[in-house]
């Protein structure tokens, strides 16, 4: 774990860190009890565990790059700023959501926060970030594209198809993978041949590194920060692995009999807003009441995207015939 790089963060900025953590985890326990109550339909997959990766990252952007995700993209998108209700709307399918309530879960969208979607087919979201950045590199921008992708998404075509232009063509894109051990309900030591996944990157000729504690937001920062410092000097794509742990199944249906408790419980030790609440209480950097008021107002601030999505309409029937293509 890292010892003096959060030192260096301003104070504000940590009790920022841990508060984005927070509010995902609470907006992500929410969404699971009205899934319960039948309020959310469809599929629910949930990000509790990987909050340090999702806030690491993010938090290091710039308003000018966009991020590209998988379909477990709540965490990216309250991470990355989109509104609280909207998101929560999103889910309930009201016309008030991030994406009009046609998307659901798997497709929270919002360009105004270069937030380019969260994407159902495994592996499918890769091409679009590899194309946002040509877009980029075209028009002469230093911004950058985030990919979002987990490690069953390695073992698609596109995962080699877009490594291989992103690299040829020399794109400003991060390749995010979020190792959280599991593709669906296989172990990835079962699905991939080379296990240390970062590894394949060396395949297409571009840089990569795996972060091994992805529960510490610092350490994903640090890792974070270098990729980015290397692609904005005109280097290249870069691959980074972030190992980390999602506390739920796969999804709302998964009833994770293929995981036993004595190998859960090490990782719900490394809690990353455990971890980190620790470290600010160590280092003198937040009190017991600054925690109690930040978990108080992310309360508030959940329970109000709740009772907007409970009282935001559904969307009218003619909105079948908008969004589509002819």
């Amino acid at each position: 774990m890292s010892t003096q790089t959060d030192l260096t963060i301003p104070r504000a900025e940590l009790l920022t860190l841990l508060r984005s953590m927070k509010l995902i985890r609470r907006f992500e326990e929410r969404s699971a009890e009205h899934y319960a109550r039948g309020n959310i339909g469809g599929f629910l997959h949930l990000y509790i565990g990987e909050e340090a990766v999702a806030v690491g990252v993010i938090s290091l952007l710039r308003e000018d790059d966009r991020i590209v995700t998988h379909y477990r993209d709540h965490g990216h998108a309250l991470a990355r700023g989109l509104d609280t209700a909207a998101c929560m709307a999103e889910l309930f399918g009201k016309a008030t959501g991030v994406s009009g309530g046609k998307g659901g879960s798997m497709h929270f969208f919002d360009v105004s926060r270069g937030f380019m979607g969260g994407h159902a087919i495994v592996g499918g979201q890769m091409p679009l970030a590899v194309g946002l950045a040509f877009a980029n590199r075209y028009r002469g921008q230093d911004s950058l594209v985030v990919c979002f992708l987990g490690d069953g998404a390695v073992n698609e075509g596109e995962f080699h198809e877009s490594m291989n232009l992103a690299s040829l063509w020399q794109l400003p894109v991060l390749f995010l993978l979020e190792n959280n051990g599991f593709g669906m309900g296989t172990r990835v030591e079962r699905a991939s041949a080379q296990p240390v996944i970062h590894r394949l990157a060396d395949r297409h000729n571009i840089r990569s590194r795996r972060v091994d504690n992805g529960q510490d937001v610092f350490d994903v920062r640090e890792a974070t920060q270098t990729a980015i410092d290397y692609i904005r000097e005109g280097n290249g794509p870069y691959f980074l692995e972030i190992m980390t742990y999602r506390f739920r199944g796969h999804s709302m249906a998964d009833p994770l009999e293929y995981r036993q408790q004595h190998e859960v419980e090490p990782w719900l030790d490394l809690d990353p807003i455990r971890l980190l609440t620790a470290r600010l209480h160590e280092s003198g950097l937040a009190t017991p009441d600054e925690i109690d008021t930040i978990d108080a107002d992310v309360e508030d601030e959940v329970n109000a995207a709740i009772r907007f999505a409970l009282e935001s309409p559904f969307p009218s029937p003619d909105e079948l015939y908008t969004d589509v293509y002819a």
